[in-house]
């Protein structure tokens, strides 16, 4: 996605200070469309089930060892489908690589990346985009953005940003089969309410953009149960044991955008409680959450699993990777969420053929 040069960053930044996000993007065509690329041919076999992962990679900072998580990691294979979010593109933090398309290649992935934020706080950014990705083993035939309504201003943030959250879409050609792919990335910094209404959008811009064929949706949907603003109401929760059983077990009571999606006719995994964050808090100790999910529509999930992506669960890491030297706590602040999800309506083993669709150039490019 082309870069906008840094005195361009910060004249838009500073348009902030007396117009709204949604004016300031309106001028920025990059939050409008999906870096979308197709490298690699489809498979020649049509499973009966696709793997599909979920998994907020906080930024790609740790790439290398994240390629490792993916290589090695026994609980997630296989993935045919990758629903990301918080991925870098020319961010200092995570080496100004363009995270999406590295992970793309390293795995001959086809992909879809949205631009969610431009951050304006390190003058050593090349670009400062930051956003959330498809990544498919099978060619997407159309990509594009979905802008959520903004519940939190990130321009007046301490992380000062010029963007909102975003989901990215993806249609799939599974064989010759049209399959919807969403990634969300829902707001942190509201209550419940304002998840629900982003989640609205959502959905139905998912009828809109992908009818007629079963749908995946996932994401950090950050169902924390609060207001994300408010930390003195975290404080309460965090200090009642009570109140803390909430952010697992009693989710779909304080979070409507849930039995919203189950109303319209989504099966929601992981189904049981599972600890998908750990949010540090002070002294050492953090709060369990239950934020990643997977919504499936014409779909079923087989068989679901959380995986930790803490150090001490990388028992598999190969001798001399990355993940087997990684220091650091955990990989990512989340979770995975890992499931086998089985199409509606797919025929037995071996039913839907050796079948495969190959995309002409200019396919290849949308």
């Amino acid at each position: 996605m082309r870069k906008i040069p840094l005195e361009e960053r910060r004249a838009l930044g500073l348009l902030l200070e007396q117009h709204s996000q949604e004016e300031v993007m309106a001028r920025i065509p990059q939050f409008g469309t999906a870096e979308t690329d197709n490298f690699t041919a489809p498979p020649e076999r049509v499973p009966e089930s696709l793997g599909v992962l979920m998994f907020n990679m906080e930024r790609g900072v740790h790439l290398a060892e994240i390629q490792d998580f993916l290589r090695d990691c026994p609980d997630i294979q296989p993935f045919d489908l990758i629903l990301a979010n918080e991925l870098d593109d020319g961010c200092a933090r995570s080496g100004n690589k363009n995270t999406a398309r590295e992970l793309a290649e390293a795995f001959g992935l086809n992909y879809a990346w949205g631009l969610e934020f431009i951050e304006l706080v390190n003058d050593e950014n090349e670009k400062g985009f930051h956003g959330n990705a498809v990544f498919s083993r099978w060619p997407i035939r159309r990509a594009g953005v979905i802008r959520l309504p903004e519940e939190y201003n990130w321009y007046f943030d301490r992380q000062r940003r010029i963007g909102g959250r975003v989901a990215v879409f993806a249609e799939l050609d599974v064989g010759g089969r049209p399959l919807g792919a969403v990634s969300i990335h829902l707001e942190n910094r509201t209550h419940g309410e304002g998840r629900r209404r982003q989640m609205e959008t959502v959905l139905r811009a998912a009828e809109e953009e992908l009818p007629d064929m079963p749908l995946i949706l996932g994401g950090d949907l950050n169902t924390n149960t609060f207001d994300g603003r408010d930390k003195e109401d975290i404080g309460d929760i965090a200090g009642n044991p009570a109140l803390r059983r909430r952010c697992l077990e009693d989710v779909f009571q304080f979070e409507a955008l849930l039995p919203m999606a189950a109303e319209a006719g989504y099966r929601i995994v992981p189904g049981e409680p599972r600890l998908t964050r750990r949010k540090p808090l002070p002294g050492g100790d953090f709060l369990p959450l239950r934020l990643d999910w997977i919504l499936l529509k014409g779909a079923s999930a087989e068989e679901s699993r959380m995986v930790s992506t803490a150090r001490e669960d990388f028992a598999y890491a190969r001798p001399g990777s990355a993940l087997a030297s990684f220091a650091g706590a955990e990989l990512s602040d989340h979770n995975a969420v890992w499931a086998m999800c089985r199409l509606d309506g797919t025929p037995p083993c071996g039913g839907m053929g050796t079948h495969t669709t190959t995309l002409n150039e200019k396919e290849k490019r949308l």
